[in-house]
């Protein structure tokens, strides 16, 4: 046996690999149309493949008592070998549609090989477990961020997940499971990279274009010259009055000339002077409702906020503070502000916060939490992920809430983790 190395190791059999190197091998000198055909017959039908030995190898796979625990792996990894040889061409990128459309209904064929009739019914009930599975929905997602559409970005009727491609921050979390293999992972961080960089560009060039706008309006009246700029579409899902409140907040001054980042970087340097780590707690407290309405704090907010440090690692009050602490601390605070575990996804404390404060002024208390500790940045990666996946099949008009988060903490992230700078977005006048 071998070992497929994926995010954990699983043993892998003589009739899993004789399946993997098969299609390595038809997928390098099939069409994909040929492969789509092969996949039907070999797995969503299970009659008429042309291969017996083939047939043979799955049909000991669906044998195993350990079936209905392992077989989601096997189909996982040989769709996974198909997409990531036709995502790295464009030309072939709409066959991962195709595929992935196939566990959408299940098999009405009869079974006409009579030998086989025990295993192909077996195999189609597992192909039904697997399409109930996390594996499959990733896999939804996955061709979703792919396979990019107008419609898919513009009717307000479809669901939340149909959006997935837009967040790229969702991506480590969102299409990729505990067994990926090191491929499949090399392909979504490539896409990743790939759209996060073309957001920020596209964010970039929007708010070059409302400068020059806004400056040229100061200078000719009759705006005749800001109406011969080349317009800019705004690259987000806020309206423009919304993501330059956003920009005006994550990227620019909110305290005299100070920014997020330089509140972050001055509160970290006093820490290092805190006593105990009690005494930091404490300070803490009042970095976070600095940020936070007072007349929305002083109702129950800053007295559930002050309990939740409080009794965070209790048993550590008299050391000092260390890196293991901030950590801890911070991901606790994220839990707490947005969501604990996707076994019980209780986030009535960031509904409260988005429906009193609002999508922009919410993100900016996360974005001042993980400026902190860039450490638990993936981690609030995570905290938003249980959200879209827990709201994934709701129609858009139904969580607004959330997708104003999800928009407002894709510009957070790219203005102060990615490459674009934006700081002079102070220049554009409202």
């Amino acid at each position: 046996m071998t070992t497929w190395m994926g995010q954990y190791n699983r043993e892998i059999t003589p009739e899993e690999q004789k399946l993997y190197d098969h299609l390595l091998f038809c997928v390098e000198h099939e069409s994909p149309q040929q492969l789509i055909g092969r996949f039907r017959s070999l797995f969503i039908d299970g009659i008429g493949y042309p291969e017996r030995e083939i047939t043979v190898a799955l049909d000991q796979l669906i044998a195993s008592k350990f079936a209905e625990q392992e077989f989601k792996f096997v189909l996982n990894r040989c769709c996974h070998i198909l997409i990531n040889r036709w995502q790295t061409r464009s030309q072939l990128q709409q066959p991962i549609l195709e595929l992935v459309a196939l566990f959408e209904a299940p098999s009405a064929r009869p079974i006409t090989e009579v030998s086989r009739g025990k295993s192909v019914r077996r195999l189609r009930e597992l192909v039904v477990l697997f399409c109930q599975s996390e594996y499959c929905a990733t896999l939804r997602r996955l061709a979703r961020v792919i396979i990019q559409t107008n419609e898919a970005q513009q009717q307000d009727n479809r669901s939340l997940g149909t959006l997935i491609r837009r967040y790229p921050y969702l991506y480590d979390h969102c299409l990729l499971s505990e067994d990926s293999s090191y491929e499949h992972q090399q392909t979504i961080r490539q896409i990743q990279t790939q759209v996060q960089r073309q957001f920020e560009v596209d964010l970039s060039q929007y708010v070059t274009y409302r400068v020059r706008q806004s400056q040229t309006v100061r200078l000719s009246p009759t705006l005749i010259e800001a109406r011969q700029l080349q317009a800019v579409k705004n690259p987000t899902l806020l309206s423009d009055d919304e993501l330059y409140q956003a920009l005006q907040q994550f990227a620019g001054r909110v305290d005299g000339d100070a920014s997020y980042r330089d509140l972050a970087q001055r509160f970290l340097l006093n820490a290092k002077y805190t006593p105990s780590y009690a005494t930091f707690k404490d300070d803490l407290y009042e970095y976070i409702v600095a940020a936070v309405d007072p007349e929305y704090g002083k109702r129950q907010f800053n007295n559930q906020l002050y309990l939740h440090l409080r009794n965070t690692l209790p048993d550590n009050h008299d050391q000092r503070l260390n890196e293991f602490l901030l950590i801890r601390t911070c991901a606790y605070l994220l839990n707490f502000l947005v969501v604990e575990s996707a076994q019980r996804p209780n986030h009535f404390v960031f509904v409260d916060l988005i429906t009193n404060l609002g999508a922009t002024a919410a993100t900016g208390l996360l974005l001042k939490i993980v400026l902190l500790c860039r450490k638990v940045k993936p981690y609030l990666e995570k905290r938003f992920s249980i959200l879209f996946n827990h709201y994934e099949a709701c129609a858009r008009e139904g969580v607004h809430w959330l997708i104003q988060a999800l928009e407002n903490l894709n510009v957070a992230l790219s203005t102060n983790f990615g490459v674009v700078d934006l700081s002079y977005i102070h220049q554009v006048v409202q």
